[in-house]
């Protein structure tokens, strides 16, 4: 019978997310905040997957990554803010498990793809800038959608073996997770399990979730940075700076949240900083990529802007 109540209480009874928002005034403003980031974050990602669909002169490697980047930002923050916003909006602040596994396993997924999307687009930088002549054959079509589908899968692989994980662990007491969404290093300071050999476990994922691909990137951008040094071009250097320092400007804001957030142990973390930190990356710089990458470049810009003609010519000759 104790066995069947611990059971009960494990599976059936709902978590609680505190949150991060009161009833204050300024908490109300902070809300509304969010909710504007997340808005144009949302019509930003959106954008830009539509625009290197539509748009058949971007229909090369580097904004077919960027499209896959944009897709999974969107994703992103589609789960976490929602239902974030619905516990603040209704009152309610309680989430199933299957919703907190749900959202644990988008979250982790998105989270390593992303890692290796990011080093697959630095090594279509070093091949366009370092290898110009062998880019066709190096980053054909065959490549780059074997690289985006490799992506994806590395990072729903990371994401079902640490969701399965941490749902095999019992959780009691008050089930209250000091957070906004269904972190795992929130939720596994509620279980009554000891949970240190999974901790390890999330700490080896993240040493090749992240550190394989940052050395990847490194690698990447040292044969680009040595090549852009050597062109005898200004106009060549300034062209190769300017597509570069954009995607660099998102692997620093990525890397450095997330390794700051996985790559330390449970018992440093503190509530306040980790919601700050997941704030950062799941809200801010889904928001900041497309934004970033459609300021930087013209052929954006260019796309944009034939579209938006299309758009009023087509609506001058109704």
């Amino acid at each position: 019978m104790v066995w069947d109540s611990q059971e009960n209480q494990t599976f059936d009874a709902d978590f609680i997310l505190l949150g991060v928002f009161s009833n204050s005034p300024t908490h109300t403003f902070l809300f509304a905040l969010v909710l504007g980031v997340f808005s144009v974050a949302f019509m930003g990602n959106t954008a830009m997957v539509l625009l290197i669909c539509l748009d058949s002169q971007l229909h090369t490697p580097m904004y077919f990554l960027l499209s896959q980047l944009s897709l999974m930002d969107l994703m992103l923050i589609c789960t976490t803010v929602p239902k974030m916003a619905f516990n603040y909006l209704s009152g309610k602040k309680s989430i199933s498990l299957a919703g907190c596994g749900t959202q644990i396993f988008f979250y982790v997924s998105l989270l390593g793809a992303e890692c290796f999307l990011l080093a697959s687009m630095a090594y279509d930088r070093y091949v366009a800038i370092c290898q110009p002549l062998r880019y066709p054959v190096l980053m054909s079509q065959k490549i780059c959608g074997l690289m985006a589908a490799a992506s994806w899968i590395l990072g729903s692989l990371d994401g079902i073996i640490e969701t399965a994980v941490a749902l095999s662990f019992s959780y009691c007491g008050a089930r209250e997770i000091p957070h906004f969404f269904c972190d795992v290093p929130a939720l596994l300071t509620l279980s009554c399990d000891d949970t240190l050999m999974f901790e390890r476990v999330i700490f080896i994922c993240c040493v090749i979730m992240l550190l394989f691909p940052v050395a990847v990137i490194v690698a990447s951008y040292t044969c680009v940075i040595l090549a852009v040094i050597h062109m005898g071009s200004g106009e060549g250097r300034r062209k190769a700076f300017a597509t570069c320092s954009s995607h660099l400007m998102v692997v620093g804001m990525y890397y450095g949240a997330a390794m700051f957030m996985y790559m330390r142990p449970t018992s440093s973390h503190s509530p306040a900083q980790d919601k700050l930190v997941s704030a950062f990356y799941t809200i801010l710089t889904p928001m900041l990529n497309p934004v970033i990458y459609s300021l930087r470049s013209k052929e954006v810009a260019r796309a944009f802007t034939k579209i938006l003609g299309k758009g009023k010519s087509g609506e001058q000759s109704d």
